[in-house]
């Protein structure tokens, strides 16, 4: 069993941060702040982990944000910081620094590449909008692609585990950085990119097609992939713009035959074939989507290119309705439904049984 992110917080990686600020700063009382971090951790969360550790750290490293960050700056010069033992003092800075702009986005600058810093810019964002993109906007030109990536990565509009800003939410104030980094040699930037236009598209569908067809038209080594991964969840809800993007038509394509097994028991796999028939020539984007009162799950099926009206693809899939924590599956009917070209074309119902025993 893999062992659970929170426990990566743990006495090695406060260690390894103490050692550091400790090399950069005689008086620090290492010994003393590895207890006061490690003491606690226990029944904590990851983020409480690490807001916990960032709290021991400011409350030992006793001097004015500007001084204080300069230690956390020259540690990474002394030890080998790693996500883990680099998220409190990127929290610290977070938690700190709001008065101190400069000397806080140069510190993230530093800590970033041992410590991606994307969730502890979010406050400067909100706080110092223009001030911080406009040093965000340095990052994109950065030859270190862990600052690439921190630039398109901490202005995401839907940041995972992020704090929201808000007017990160409208389509605009970040496009300089995307268009900078949207052919980025970096695919760890790239993928970036594709999930800050893929968070916009959900509030602003139209403006991300826009954004991506603008992207295809100007060319490039990567486009495609990044129009594709960019593209993912309006392609899962069927935008008609989204498919023209795959130069898929929006609503051509049927089905001919769908095979479904009648029931699957909790914690086995649904297993079903579907005939796919083209109506012209071109991609056939498929989908397929698991209906139960209250919820609607889509997933990808695949993708055919047709070079003829009337050719055929058989798809065979399995879909696993193994129980996992985020998510309910109580027994009773379901429907599948097949999406060609972002159009259902064929439902089914199946029964999901309890678990056997």
């Amino acid at each position: 069993m893999a062992t659970p992110l929170k426990e990566m917080i743990n006495h090695g990686s406060v260690a390894t941060l103490a050692d550091g600020v400790a090399a950069a700063w005689a008086p620090f009382a290492r010994d003393t702040f590895v207890r006061a971090a490690t003491g606690g951790l226990d029944g904590l969360e990851l983020k409480d982990r690490v807001r916990h550790v960032s709290a021991a750290l400011h409350e030992r490293l006793a001097l004015p944000f500007p001084q204080a960050a300069a230690v956390l700056r020259e540690a990474t010069r002394h030890v080998a910081l790693d996500l883990w033992s680099g998220w409190p003092a990127t929290e610290f800075v977070a938690a700190h620094g709001l008065g101190h702009l400069d000397e806080a986005m140069e510190t993230l600058g530093v800590l970033t590449p041992h410590s991606t810093g994307e969730f502890a810019v979010r406050p400067y964002l909100d706080r110092h909008r223009e001030e911080a993109l406009a040093v965000m906007r340095g990052w994109a030109e950065s030859p270190d692609e862990h600052l690439r990536r921190l630039a398109s990565e901490g202005s995401r509009p839907r940041l995972p585990w992020g704090s929201r800003v808000r007017w990160l939410m409208e389509p605009g104030p970040t496009l300089p950085i995307l268009d900078r980094l949207r052919d980025d040699p970096s695919d760890y930037v790239r993928r970036s990119v594709a999930n800050h236009v893929n968070d916009l598209a959900k509030d602003h569908p139209n403006v991300a097609v826009g954004i991506l067809a603008r992207w295809q038209e100007s060319g490039g080594s990567h486009v495609e992939k990044v129009v594709r991964h960019a593209a993912r969840g309006l392609l899962r809800t069927g935008h008609p713009g989204a498919l023209t993007l795959l130069g898929a038509m929006p609503g051509s394509g049927s089905v001919k035959e769908l095979t479904v097994d009648p029931q699957v028991a909790v914690g086995d796999h649904l297993r079903f074939t579907v005939t796919v028939e083209a109506e012209a020539p071109g991609p056939l984007v498929l989908r397929y989507a698991v209906h139960r009162e209250g919820s609607r799950r889509v997933f990808y099926l695949g993708e055919r290119l047709a070079n003829t009206p009337g050719q055929t693809f058989v798809v065979a899939k399995s879909h696993s309705f193994k129980p996992v924590t985020t998510r309910n599956e109580p027994p009773g009917t379901r429907t599948l439904e097949v999406i060609v070209n972002g159009t259902v074309r064929a439902t089914e119902s199946f029964t999901l049984t309890p678990p056997q025993e």
